[in-house]
């Protein structure tokens, strides 16, 4: 049975009397909801906390009231009061970028984006790269990739170069080529593709791996940039009422970042780190071991991200069959199993949670079959292993996710951004097994929910909304898109809280607002449980809290 208010409050109340603790602020006026360790929705009218930012109450005005005599109240006035949100995977440092270089994700076809840049080159002027990111030719209708050839039609004279939206293909010109050493005879790399027209020649579009040609001579991120891109991703991540993240894929520079904002008191949102891949800055990172914790819980570093495949707009998530619309296609594995199998055996045995990107059925296929052989071998199932996206996967691979213990991290709004290719891409019977919320919940798995931000928008309001509708904003498709694998309100806010903060082993500090815990929560312009499902999207954030600070105010 669900616990009443009163119920909880008595509980957590005499908890707090013979803890002796003494509250330093009390939020009152409060319509407040959070998860308790039952995974129950259970309301509140107030909240304590000490000036150490760790909740001692939870319940009603009076109740709490009468156990902080003389602490600072702050009125909410009616407002709802949520746990702050857990984005389970994103690119923080990818973000930032994009908040700071050229966003063309809003672009509704070529010319528009021609324009763009151009209006971009112009408004920069130099000799140096310009970057930017968020292109999608499906959103243009192109029926092809971009060229270098377009975009030399704007800007010739300088090197210049665009991520796709989903940060798995880059878009160049003939200049940024050049500065590459790309030529019409370079061959591909493995796990990666140079694009090339019928004649054999390099367009411009290079795929995955073949990215790396033109990013090693990209000009080197400074220190003094790279907490300019910081400040400006956690400053979205603020307003948009994420007080957690899971950063997909670090190095030593990042790192180091990362305790000093913590040091200086100015991470404002709690980083949960993932070392990219098992390489030298793994070696550099992973000398005393996984960093479970760091500045009071603000920082800690402890998974591996590696990828298996690459993603399905731009056919380099790799498929057991062929793409059912390039039929000459499987995509692209990245390594072969035994070198996957080597780098993800090495972090496990270290004591690090290995988390893979997998979007293919045969990436995922892949990965699953490394985890039955490892787990046992490695004895590390407690380290709580998971497969990033889990886009597209077999039926039978779905069930292996719960008999190895495997989590699922995905994305909802993956699901609503894709609708419009997907299905062209695997056909009608393997849509069945992609972006596959229900049949997960349905056999028990654990969903962290998060958005892959800057591929999709952080704001995790925009994923609730996706994971309850399996609509876009704009309410299409009028009956969502198979919606037989949606999720209920309950779950998808679950899996934003305490199951996010589960995938990153802080169950017993975040997740949810209950005594013990962090004071992390939000403040927001509109009852999440009770406006129409296909209102949440619309959800806007008041305030949002860190540790009993409040670091934003709208």
């Amino acid at each position: 049975m669900q616990p009443t208010l009163k119920q909880c409050s008595a509980f957590v109340l005499a908890a707090l009397a013979m803890a002796g603790a003494q509250a330093d602020t009390v939020i009152v006026n409060a319509n407040g909801y959070t998860l308790n360790t039952k995974g129950e929705l259970v309301q509140f009218a107030a909240l304590a906390f000490d000036d150490q930012g760790k909740i001692l109450a939870v319940g009603s005005a009076a109740e709490v009231a009468a156990k902080a005599p003389g602490a600072r109240q702050v009125d909410v006035q009616g407002r709802t009061v949520l746990p702050g949100l857990i984005d389970a995977h994103g690119h923080v440092f990818g973000l930032g970028q994009m908040l700071t270089q050229l966003d063309l994700s809003q672009t509704s076809s070529l010319p528009d984006a021609l324009k763009a840049i151009g209006d971009y080159a112009r408004a920069n002027p130099g000799t140096g790269w310009l970057r930017g990111r968020g292109w999608n030719q499906e959103n243009w209708k192109l029926g092809r990739f971009p060229t270098a050839l377009d975009v030399d039609a704007v800007v010739s004279d300088r090197p210049v170069w665009f991520e796709r939206v989903d940060g798995h293909a880059g878009w160049a010109n003939s200049r940024a080529l050049e500065a590459a050493g790309i030529t019409d005879k370079t061959p591909d790399p493995a796990g990666g593709k140079i694009m090339r027209d019928a004649n054999g020649k390099a367009t411009g579009v290079l795929v995955d791996a073949a990215k790396e040609l033109v990013v090693k001579v990209l000009p080197a991120q400074t220190e003094a940039e790279g907490r300019k891109v910081l400040d400006r991703a956690l400053a979205e991540m603020a307003r948009v009422g994420l007080t957690g993240a899971h950063d997909a894929g670090l190095g030593v520079a990042e790192d180091r970042l990362y305790r000093a904002y913590a040091d200086q008191g100015k991470l404002t949102a709690r980083i949960y780190g993932m070392i990219g891949g098992t390489g030298g800055d793994f070696d550099a990172l992973a000398k005393n071991g996984p960093l479970k914790t760091y500045g009071k819980d603000m920082y800690a570093l402890r998974a591996v991200k590696l990828y298996s495949d690459g993603a399905l707009g731009s056919r380099g998530a790799a498929l057991i069959k062929p793409y059912s619309d390039e039929p000459h296609s499987h995509g692209l594995l990245f390594y072969k199993t035994s070198e996957m199998d080597a780098m993800m055996k090495k972090a496990m045995a270290r004591g690090y949670q290995v988390n893979v990107h997998a979007i293919g059925d045969a990436g995922n296929h892949q990965i699953l079959d490394i985890y039955q052989k490892e787990l046992a071998a490695t004895k590390s199932a407690a380290q709580r292993h998971r497969i990033e996206h889990a886009q597209v996967v077999t039926q039978a691979d779905i069930g292996r996710f719960k008999t190895l213990g495997i989590i699922p991290s995905m994305q909802p709004t993956h699901a609503t951004s894709d609708k419009n290719m997907a299905e062209n891409r695997v056909g009608p019977e393997r849509i069945k097994g992609a972006y596959a919320w229900r049949s997960f919940l349905h056999q028990g798995s654990r969903i962290a929910c998060g958005s892959d931000f800057p591929v999709e928008s952080p704001n995790p309001f925009f994923g609730i909304h996706a994971a309850v509708t399996r609509q876009d904003a704009s309410g299409q498709p009028i009956a969502g898109w198979y919606p037989n694998q949606a999720m209920s309100l309950k779950e998808a806010f679950r899996c934003f809280t305490l199951d996010a903060a589960y995938a990153g082993h802080a169950e017993n500090s975040l997740g949810s607002l209950e005594p013990g815990k962090w004071a992390d929560f939000i403040v927001v312009d509109q009852d999440l449980f009770k406006v129409s499902p296909y209102d949440i999207y619309k959800t806007g954030v008041l305030q949002t809290w860190v540790a009993g600070k409040a670091v934003y105010s709208r």
